[in-house]
């Protein structure tokens, strides 16, 4: 954890200094420039934006309503798809997704239709007066939801529409997951993530027990024989090892720990702050991680990553939020030793230069040496096995350290349903998360309704 720093001193400055550099990444449309925008929008019939979203939204209708003046219409066919659609709008990685696919994406017209800023423009100026959805008449079951991330919230919220109760069992103090605890301060801004948390669970009949993790104090045995159904929306919590001595050292820590602890200071001036930095991985949470500690005061920030920059998984925007923030970044290099001072604390890494031949990384046996006070490895998470690990739990079929699904998102139990980043494999988005929520919910809901038809029939004499 955090404890892993407190050799270092804090971050310089007052809290009020450090928080301006925390704003809105991209600020909100103004009215004028959204009817702009939305007037760039050539309306497709085949909508090649909308089938770019995980979550299927009609982009070209809501757009439509923006350029009408109906903004409660544009932002209610945006949340019905997407009940996560204002955190979506400013995280989703709309430039390889909806906005790639926009007609108006080529050279003549310089910038497709700015989709993610319009959405993110319904969806902060809707004015409902009640929630937007109305609950189906109760259908007298209770599913249980392990995990209130966006996977489980998703499928939490679309099962309370059908008429469902849900309730939620929570590992943290605080739901919404990677909103909550791993998302760029400066992406997720105030307390933006809990709101819209409360605006979800306005439909009603979801409830939240905090402080319940799965292998220690809630068992999937008892879900199972409890609850009508079991969605398993639990993420990837632990962070891959790098496999070296010294890994354990002073000065050494999981990015998406450093990240938890910024997004949740009160007062930003008692974090500690390295002088110097090495992030080691090659995605969004590691220019997320390399960024913020830049902004906090950190001096010298270099993100290490063992492939070309081509390859990496984070995006093109993503590197160039890098860039802008004097991020160096150095391809080519793979982790070899963490290197020591006198008191056993981190003074640095060695690496190992890279090359592609036939297709295969090889080490080349050269060496790059980088000082540091402090390194952070953003190298991928995997699912904490601890939760796994009851006799139940462990008749799920596994691939690798994902849980496998059918294309339902049944897991190999019956009654047993799982979605979000503990199944997919890929890109691990927040919207990718909320689609198998919801999903999961409509599947959860029609295979009880099932049940309950064949036992009725059942029931009739012949």
């Amino acid at each position: 954890m955090i404890e892993s720093l407190q050799h270092l001193p804090p971050a310089a400055g007052s809290n009020g200094e450090l928080a301006s550099q925390f704003t809105d990444l991209a600020p909100p449309l103004t009215a004028r420039q959204a009817a702009v925008e939305a007037a760039r929008c050539l309306y497709c019939y085949d909508a090649p934006c909308m089938n770019a979203c995980p979550t299927g939204i009609d982009v070209a209708s809501f757009i439509k309503n923006i350029h009408d003046g109906n903004i409660d219409g544009a932002a209610h066919g945006i949340l019905k798809a997407n009940i996560f659609g204002g955190s979506c709008a400013r995280v989703c990685p709309t430039e390889i997704l909806c906005e790639d696919s926009c007609v108006r994406n080529n050279p003549s017209e310089r910038e497709p239709v700015r989709i993610g800023l319009l959405q993110r423009y319904a969806v902060d100026n809707a004015n409902f007066t009640s929630h937007p959805f109305q609950r189906a008449p109760a259908t007298g079951k209770v599913i249980a939801v392990v995990g209130a991330g966006p996977a489980g919230l998703s499928c939490a919220h679309r099962l309370a529409m059908l008429g469902n109760d849900v309730v939620v069992y929570e590992a943290r103090p605080k739901a919404g997951g990677l909103n909550e605890y791993g998302i760029a301060r400066y992406k997720l801004p105030g307390d933006f993530a809990q709101r819209e948390v409360d605006f979800l669970m306005s439909i009603g009949g979801i409830h939240i027990e905090y402080g319940r993790k799965l292998g220690e104090n809630l068992s999937l045995a008892e879900l199972h024989t409890r609850y009508d159904a079991v969605f398993l929306g639990i993420g990837l919590g632990a962070s891959r090892a790098l496999g070296l001595t010294g890994e354990d050292a002073p000065g050494l820590m999981a990015a998406i720990d450093y990240i938890a602890a910024l997004r949740q200071a009160s007062d930003l001036s008692t974090l500690p702050v390295p002088r110097r930095a090495v992030v080691i991985g090659a995605g969004n949470t590691a220019i997320d991680m390399a960024v913020q500690i830049k902004r906090l005061g950190a001096e010298d920030v270099t993100l290490v990553y063992r492939r070309g920059l081509e390859s990496m998984s984070a995006t093109g925007h993503e590197i160039e939020i890098a860039k802008a923030n004097y991020v160096r970044i150095r391809t080519w290099a793979a982790p070899l030793e963490v290197l020591l001072d006198e008191s056993g604390r981190v003074s640095g890494m060695r690496f190992e230069q890279t090359r592609m031949e036939e297709g295969r990384l090889v080490r080349t046996g050269g060496y790059i040496e980088i000082a540091a006070d402090a390194v952070f490895k953003a190298i991928g998470q995997s699912m904490s096995e601890d939760g796994l690990q009851e006799s139940l739990a462990r008749e799920l079929a596994r691939d690798g350290d994902r849980i496998q699904i059918d294309s339902r998102f049944r897991t190999a139990l019956p009654g047993i349903y799982a979605g979000g980043d503990c199944v997919a494999l890929g890109q691990d988005l927040t919207v990718q998360a909320v689609q198998h929520g919801k999903l999961a919910a409509l599947s959860i809901h029609e295979d009880i309704q099932a049940r309950i038809s064949a036992t009725t029939e059942a029931a009739w004499p012949t």
